[in-house]
């Protein structure tokens, strides 16, 4: 091959890669154009003030096209899939309770991505943000507002596999003191001291007296139900085979996702709910696979996101395993019902 050619070969090279990332760059931002337009038929979403005190209220993230996005959007408890009041405060995860918000954002960078949790007050306004190490998953907030949660994936992005690493936080909301990771807690597992090199913490979850939590633990290829405590930094099992625990708003029950066999490895979740006291499991009447922290709309129904065509919709069902589920709103993730 003369010289000539070899020139000619690689100036063909370079112009057919320029194409490609000359393409590559228009249909990205034809895409990003497209997620600023609404679609017909589409939810209607205008500005206007969203707070999280406002009594019969729903505030999610908004997952439909337009220029309200991933804004917290609020609408009725009552009318889910009426018209939508948009914050303009954008989140990837959301929750709130007593007047607190933590949300999780991504802060874009000229070469990458970083991520941080937001504390919001009742107006949205930002009481306090942290550095977030991974790409945010779970968020919570006490039923007093005290306290924030959040999970990240420092490793890995799916909970369906095994080969994942997650960092669960928690900040007191008053003080602003964190405690960056519960792998420093103590663990007691089967009611002795446990060691876990490989243990993995996610979907914190409270109850009302500011010290107790509950949380999934991973280990040794297995999941579990873990009782935590904020004063003793111990984390004690309660139950095996549980994610993203939700407790209810009594505090007896806890709503999770559970891998049940017989499911694809890559959706392998079903919905229950279990008590407490007496550990009976309640399988939830929702056939397909939920990746998600369930919450209580109230002390009889859990609601949840399953894929839908602008991301994630949002359906409902009854917590005592009876009925069927339907869905309350599209377009929308992290929903939130403070009281």
């Amino acid at each position: 091959m003369t010289v000539r050619t070899r020139v000619l070969i690689l100036l063909s090279a370079i112009v057919a890669l320029a194409a490609v990332a000359a393409a590559s760059v228009l249909h990205a931002s034809a895409r990003a154009e497209r997620r600023n337009q609404a679609v017909p038929g589409g939810p209607e979403v205008t500005s206007g003030t969203v707070t999280l005190t406002a009594p019969g209220r729903m505030v999610f993230r908004n997952m439909a096209w337009g220029p309200h996005r991933d804004e917290l959007t609020t609408v009725p408890s009552s009318d889910p899939s009426g018209p939508r009041t948009s914050s303009g405060v954008k989140c990837l995860r959301f929750y709130a309770a007593s007047g607190t918000g933590v949300c999780l954002q991504a802060v874009h960078g000229t070469v990458s991505d970083t991520y941080r949790a937001v504390i919001l007050d009742a107006r949205l306004h930002t009481r306090a943000h942290y550095a977030v190490p991974g790409i945010p998953s779970r968020a919570r907030v006490s039923p007093t507002g005290h306290l924030a949660a959040w999970t990240a994936f420092v490793g890995g992005d799916s909970y369906a596999g095994t080969d994942f690493s997650t960092r669960a936080a928690i900040v007191d909301t008053r003080t602003g003191k964190l405690i960056p990771s519960l792998e420093s807690f103590r663990i007691v597992k089967d009611d002795r001291p446990y060691r876990a090199a490989d243990g993995n913490f996610w979907g914190v979850t409270f109850a009302s007296d500011d010290r107790t939590f509950y949380a999934t633990l991973a280990t040794k290829g297995r999941t579990y139900l873990v009782r935590g405590d904020l004063d003793t930094r111990t984390v004690t099992t309660v139950h095996e085979n549980v994610e993203c625990p939700s407790l209810s708003p009594d505090g007896t029950r806890i709503a999770y996702k559970k891998r049940a066999k017989g499911l694809p490895k890559d959706a392998p979740w079903h919905l229950y709910v279990l008590d407490l006291r007496t550990q009976r499991e309640t399988a939830l009447a929702e056939p397909r696979s939920v990746d998600d922290q369930a919450v209580w709309r109230d002390g009889h129904t859990v609601v949840y996101a399953l894929p839908g065509d602008y991301g994630a919709d949002l359906y409902a069902i009854p917590s005592d395993g009876s009925g069927k589920p339907h869905r309350i709103l599209t377009a929308g993730v992290s929903a939130a019902f403070p009281r």
